[in-house]
């Protein structure tokens, strides 16, 4: 790689951690001017894959730099700490030595943004990445539907914190959205950031079952200005997932909110970013709508179990210019 493709690379983890976002008292004006044009923001979505591309050394420095944005994530019923000690220790070593150091950036120490599991494998997870900086995120207020009692998923985010989570994946209540109560979104979504304490708040909304773009700006908004430090598609469980219109949605409404408080609030797309393209589509979006500084694992999130098991196939192809099994990139 060229030199300034490693510089590159070592962008995300030269990054200061992010002022916490406070949010501001409910304001439904804000709400109630948002209308959005689905065909204006489908037709500028269908350009970001074609306005820009990179190639050769770049495109591997954006991919190594793509791996620092991904919460290494296992949420199945078949979970067990094994695997997640397995998951854990990917997210410690994500490429090959070989590859890092044909590349020339073994002395980068990459590693995973984080990595997410059920509350119940918090302490597994906690204790297989004690003496690194990779936090450890929980799904928490009854992921993915958020049907519980209100008391209960504040007891349940309190209990991940207990345990050591330091990000916490809350659900908001979708049936709100769909009435128009936004007033209870802004409540609800204020309580559980008061119920996280210390840990940073990240809160999905489902998008995929909000049914209008109009919905997803107002939901992004109720849950910045409840104090949301993340705003995230979707569970991964919907039927519809993490789109590149969804996403240019959200993105205008957390640079919006920006120009509105001064606080940069995080963006993070999950279910459905599968290969190395994708996740180069995402980072596009977010340097061509928020810019370079939000090209952070403090500001930008991939919520993913198979984008990295692509990402390495991709950098072992610039290696040695053959493509690999993808059963050689094994996450767990």
């Amino acid at each position: 790689m060229t030199q300034k493709s490693v510089k590159i690379a070592k962008t995300a983890e030269q990054a200061d951690p992010c002022q916490r976002n406070a949010g501001i008292e409910f304001d439904f004006s804000k709400l109630s001017s948002i209308n959005i044009n689905r065909s204006a923001i489908e037709r500028r979505a269908s350009t970001i894959a074609k306005r820009r591309t990179v190639k050769k050394s770049y495109q591997a420095a954006w991919l190594l730099k793509a791996i620092s944005f991904i919460d290494l994530t296992t949420l199945s019923g078949d979970d067990t700490p094994g695997k997640v000690r397995r998951l854990c220790q990917k997210a410690k070593y994500p490429v090959r030595k070989d590859i890092l150091e044909a590349l020339g950036v073994s002395e980068l120490n990459i590693t995973t943004g984080a990595v997410c599991v059920y509350h119940n494998m918090i302490d597994t997870a906690v204790t297989s990445l004690a003496g690194t900086d990779i936090p450890v995120a929980a799904v928490s207020t009854g992921f993915p539907a958020g049907q519980s009692l209100h008391q209960i998923k504040l007891a349940e985010i309190e209990a991940s914190v207990a345990d050591g989570a330091k990000e916490i994946d809350i659900v908001i209540s979708r049936e709100k959205v769909l009435t128009g109560d936004w007033q209870s979104i802004y409540d609800e979504v204020k309580s559980f950031r008061q119920a996280c304490g210390d840990a940073h708040i990240k809160t999905i909304l489902a998008t995929g079952e909000l049914a209008t773009l109009t919905n997803v700006a107002k939901a992004s908004w109720a849950c910045m200005m409840a104090g949301a430090d993340f705003i995230k598609t979707s569970t991964g469980k919907e039927p519809v997932n993490a789109t590149l219109p969804v996403s240019l949605v959200m993105v205008r409404a957390i640079r919006d909110y920006y120009q509105l408080t001064g606080v940069k609030v995080g963006y993070k797309p999950a279910g459905g970013v599968q290969t190395a393209k994708q996740a180069i589509d995402y980072m596009i979006l977010m340097k061509e709508e928020l810019g370079n500084e939000w090209l952070t694992p403090e500001l930008f999130r991939f919520g993913a179990s198979s984008l990295l098991g692509d990402i390495e196939r991709q950098l072992e192809h610039y290696v040695t210019g053959s493509y690999s099994a993808s059963h050689r990139h094994a996450m767990s």
